[in-house]
């Protein structure tokens, strides 16, 4: 079974990527998935906070004595709280590189500019093949309109297309007013493709101790819903690259995804609860689910449940809104 596809211009033995996560600092880890078959590996991300941390650094340890650099340090989070600093991120890049045959794809993660240009052009020097913008950012200021948090993510590709010529992927979140109008926005802007989605984790309280508290919970198979919308939403009418991230645990998770138009899927928390070697499990399974059902390749599948294909498109529009809660019998 043919399972090649094309993501963000470069050529996949296969749609199974291993998103970003904590298995790229692990070069065991990465062997393992090399040995599974991966199409690629997009390492964890070097956050805009580490880049300002040692951009500001570098400045106090040069122009200021040791007691004026305390206090502003203590603004950024304890280095030790990153897996990889800066440089010792563009060397795991090397060492993966090394490593795999797959392609390897750096990931940056902030939601402004400062820092992320240059550090895109070390990360294309270190050897990676492409490069993931994830624009996490959360609009909590009451006078932040929707066109001017679009504007920022648009003139941050910009200017990273600007200094890189690896493509570039963006990872979004889905809580824009207008996605479809936002995605042309960013292929105009250079995007060579999309990342559906982001997850925002969600804090919790602490109603005892009074305090907020970061939580951290892994996907499963319920998430995939809202991203398949979307990608079915989108696929056809942009032009690049569709990657679907978040719920995919089970070959019909694949399966679904591709159909919707992915051309890869981001498998995170499937490979920290199995390991890498589930890897092979996911792409041996999709070939075998593709021969079943008598395809002749993953490209004939890829898009077959779009909006532009789908024999039902208003469930993907209203998503039938009168049958579903019409449908509930207590």
């Amino acid at each position: 079974m043919k399972l090649t596809t094309r993501y963000l211009g470069l050529e996949l033995t296969n749609p199974i990527v291993a998103g970003a996560s904590p298995l790229g600092t692990d070069l065991d880890a990465v062997r393992r998935l090399e040995e599974a078959g991966i199409g690629a590996i997009v390492m964890h991300s070097l956050f805009e906070e580490q880049i300002a941390q040692d951009q500001i650094k570098e400045v106090l340890d040069r122009d200021l004595s040791a007691e004026s650099s305390a206090e502003a340090m203590s603004y950024f989070p304890e280095p030790a709280e990153y897996r990889l600093g800066p440089e010792e991120y563009l060397d795991q890049i090397r060492r993966v590189k090394a490593l795999v045959s797959c392609p390897v794809v750096g990931s940056l993660n902030g939601s402004t500019g400062t820092g992320w240009v240059e550090y895109a052009r070390l990360i294309q020097q270190a050897g990676a093949d492409a490069l993931e913008l994830n624009v996490y950012y959360v609009a909590a200021g009451a006078g932040e309109t929707s066109d001017a948090i679009e504007q920022r993510t648009v003139d941050i590709v910009k200017a990273v297309k600007a200094a890189v010529t690896i493509p570039v992927a963006v990872k979004l979140s889905p809580f824009f007013t207008s996605l479809k109008n936002f995605a042309t926005r960013l292929d105009a802007a250079g995007a060579d493709g999309l990342v559906l989605f982001n997850r925002f984790y969600q804090p919790d309280i602490d109603i005892e101790r009074l305090e907020v508290m970061p939580t951290l919970r892994l996907s499963d198979s319920s998430e995939l819903l809202l991203r398949l919308r979307w990608l079915a939403l989108l696929s056809g009418p942009f032009p690049g690259s569709l990657a679907l991230s978040g719920g995919v645990h089970t070959v019909p998770d694949v399966v679904k995804s591709v159909m919707a138009g992915a051309s890869v899927v981001h498998v995170v928390s499937a490979l920290l609860r199995n390991g890498p070697a589930y890897a092979k499990e996911l792409r041996t399974g999709l070939a075998t689910w593709l021969g079943e059902h008598e395809y002749e390749s993953l490209g004939q599948a890829r898009g077959s449940m779009s909006l532009e294909k789908s024999p039902n498109p208003e469930a993907f529009e209203r998503a039938n809104y009168m049958r579903v809660l019409n449908s509930w019998r207590g």
